[in-house]
């Protein structure tokens, strides 16, 4: 029987799921990489140091936008989640130490200097880690299978934190127009929904063209940062003790209790570290590595001093800390930059939510559904129709039930130190397994990130009766979804294996009393050595068959690029049947037709216009005794039933395709 989403073998999360395509391969030559080797060529030593700075620039814009908007609300949750608990002046010295060591340590050591080494042929992000640590070698099928699940549940809690960044950066930016008069107040809701709302709105025309704005904006709000940080910092300059962690160490022998919850407000400084991994792709390791030390780090640190400069000279700022570093006359100016880099944020964060939705749909872990592509020279640039409906009716809700940023930053935090957790147990096994470090270095190293990662966990986990709840419920929520999907179609591709007729079979007696008629035909298939349902019904209901015949097979592989000499594998099997292998990486697009094309130098020569592509419309009915629940079962059912039709899925072309129905029971 035909599955309109084909299986890979390669099984790269642990799951022998139907794996689908997403988006088309970035091109080598635009991920910066490799500007070494250009001795004695001033020319191209050049141009490489030219496209290195702009894809620096270009990460400024895309990459750091979720961390560089941090200072708008970090120090000040930190320092008012120990208030009454603490003197101001240990609070803020205690407050500014914890931030600036979880800076250095979590993101410039933990994810700069080491999880960006654990690329997957050049891609990051939790799905790539996933993948990567999942073909270490001497690993159990137990542990595989236990980083199959990690890889979901990290994105699962990545959908959670995708909802939360839009509405309180954007509050946050906006709230700023209350420090400068009250009476703007009660236009600070309305304008954030107005924001956001048009922010999705706009995300059906792509973001190429805002995009080329979005590096400058960035630098000069980190340039302002940095400005306005040391002024403040110039005239409190005692403030730059808080480097020295006996600080930190001072506030939990004072308060053990309220130092510990306030590390649930430390972590929002580093919200947006996962972003430095998941976009390396897309910029390179060196763009991302020079554009953190030289601009980003610098820029936030500056600040952050700036703004405990400014809280020991008045602590009752507090709770306007960011904008108590920013002169009055600066003020709304500084409101509609925060704005603008709010929204870079955000476009950063749901683009970010498109990519992962995009592989997970190429891995087998969400139903295949309309991925566009919005520009014709940029292939990053996706439109995800149904997830941009499901973040914008998300946002919308969150930012009306919680209505400001200190009550969100309650709910902010507890699912990025998730990821966190997960990246760090998936790197420690590439560092032992693939790049061969010591047991004992591995233990020590990744074991320390691990245990700082799981405090963190754990202190926002308090604030799960507070807000933490939201992004856990929709985490659970994804991690659902994605789980019954994964079950459906293992029972799902069971049932068609186990009632699928072996291709050796069917050839032996393929002439005997079978009519032959002049063209092509090619079916879809998720294996290459059974009969398509498809073609048994159209030989059932036509009682034809094509002078050739051929099998295609998508199979994606745990790689993001497949090479294009390794691309295709096609086999004649005689009597006029051929089987095509058509194999991709989960960042790339499997074009049905474009790969029969690619055929011809494998000897079938193809006129692809002329072709007609057989594929399967599946009704699904429950079986009397499922392996499935019944509430799974139904769940299955129409999440299959949604599923974007496998034509369109796989580019082919609408006049020349024929649909043959059949009914299964699950």
């Amino acid at each position: 029987m035909i599955n309109p989403t084909p299986s890979a073998p390669s099984d790269p999360l642990g799951e022998s799921e139907g794996l689908s395509p997403g988006q088309p391969a970035k091109p080598k030559a635009s991920r910066g990489e490799g500007t070494g080797g250009t001795a004695g060529k001033p020319p191209q030593a050049a141009n490489d140091r030219r496209q290195t700075m702009g894809l620096m620039l270009g990460a400024l814009g895309v990459v750091f936008g979720d961390i560089g908007t941090s200072p708008l609300y970090a120090l000040k949750a930190t320092v008012l989640a120990t208030e009454g608990g603490l003197p101001n002046h240990v609070a803020v010295m205690g407050s500014l130490s914890m931030i600036f060591w979880a800076l250095i340590l979590v993101v410039t050591v933990k994810y700069v200097s080491i999880i960006m080494r654990a690329d997957n042929d050049g891609e990051g992000g939790t799905l790539a880690l996933a993948a990567l640590a999942h073909r270490s070698p001497g690993l159990s099928r137990r542990l595989k299978a236990t980083i199959g699940v990690g890889a979901i549940v990290g994105l699962a809690l990545f959908y959670g934190d995708g909802m939360l960044t839009p509405a309180v950066t954007v509050l946050s930016a906006v709230e700023g127009l209350k420090v400068e008069s009250r009476a703007f107040e009660p236009l600070i809701l309305p304008l954030a929904l107005a924001i956001l709302i048009g922010l999705f709105v706009l995300q059906n025309r792509g973001t190429h063209k805002i995009g080329r704005l979005f590096g400058p904006v960035m630098l000069l709000w980190f340039l302002a940062l940095a400005y306005f940080g040391v002024v403040s910092l110039i005239a409190t300059p005692s403030i730059l003790m808080a480097v020295n962690p006996l600080y930190a160490f001072q506030m939990f022998l004072q308060a053990p209790w309220v130092a510990f919850v306030s590390l649930g407000a430390v972590v929002l400084a580093v919200t947006g570290c996962e972003a430095l991994y998941a976009d390396m792709g897309h910029f390179g390791k060196l763009p991302i590595q020079f554009a953190w030390y030289f601009v980003a780090l610098p820029a936030l640190l500056l600040n952050y001093f700036g703004q405990g400069a400014a809280l020991l000279r008045n602590p009752a700022q507090a709770g306007i800390a960011f904008f108590s570093v920013i002169p009055h006359w600066a003020h709304l100016p500084m409101v509609a930059l925060a704005s603008l880099a709010a929204i870079i944020a955000s476009q950063a964060v749901i683009t970010g939510v498109f990519s992962m939705t995009q592989q997970a749909v190429q891995l087998g872990q969400l139903p295949r559904m309309e991925i566009r592509h919005t520009s014709a020279t940029d292939y990053g640039q996706i439109y995800v129709p149904r997830m941009n409906a499901f973040l914008a009716v998300g946002v919308v809700l969150i930012v009306l039930i919680f209505k400001s940023s200190d009550a969100l930053t309650a709910a902010y935090g507890i699912a990025v130190t998730g990821v966190m957790v997960i990246d760090t147990f998936n790197a420690s096994w590439v560092a032992e397994r693939q790049w061969r470090w010591a047991t004992w270095l591995v233990v020590g190293l990744f074991g320390a990130m691990g245990a700082s990662d799981l405090i963190f966990f754990v202190a926002n986990s308090l604030k799960i009766p507070e807000g933490g709840w939201l992004p856990l419920l929709i985490a659970a929520g994804v991690f659902l979804v994605m789980d019954t999907w994964r079950r459906g179609r293992r029972v799902h591709l069971e049932k068609v294996r186990s009632e699928s007729l072996p291709l050796e079979l069917f050839l032996e007696r393929a002439d005997k009393s079978t009519q032959r008629v002049a063209g092509v035909s090619v079916f879809l298939s998720s294996r290459t050595d059974v009969v398509p349902n498809a073609l048994l019904h159209n030989l059932k209901h036509n009682k034809v068959l094509h002078e050739r015949v051929v099998l295609a097979t998508v199979v994606v592989e745990d790689t993001p690029l497949v090479p294009p000499n390794k691309r295709l594998e096609v086999q004649k099997l005689g009597k006029g049947f051929y089987t095509v292998r058509v194999h991709h990486g989960f960042y790339e697009t499997p074009d049905v037709p474009q790969a029969m094309e690619e055929a011809r130098r494998f000897g079938l020569a193809l006129d692809v216009p002329t072709i007609t592509f057989f594929i399967g419309r599946e009704t699904l009915v429950p079986a009397e005794h499922s392996e499935l629940s019944m509430w799974r079962n139904w769940l299955y059912r129409n999440l299959a039933g949604n599923a974007l039709s496998p034509a369109r899925f796989y580019h082919l072309p609408p006049n020349r395709v024929v649909e043959l129905g059949t009914q299964i029971t699950i």
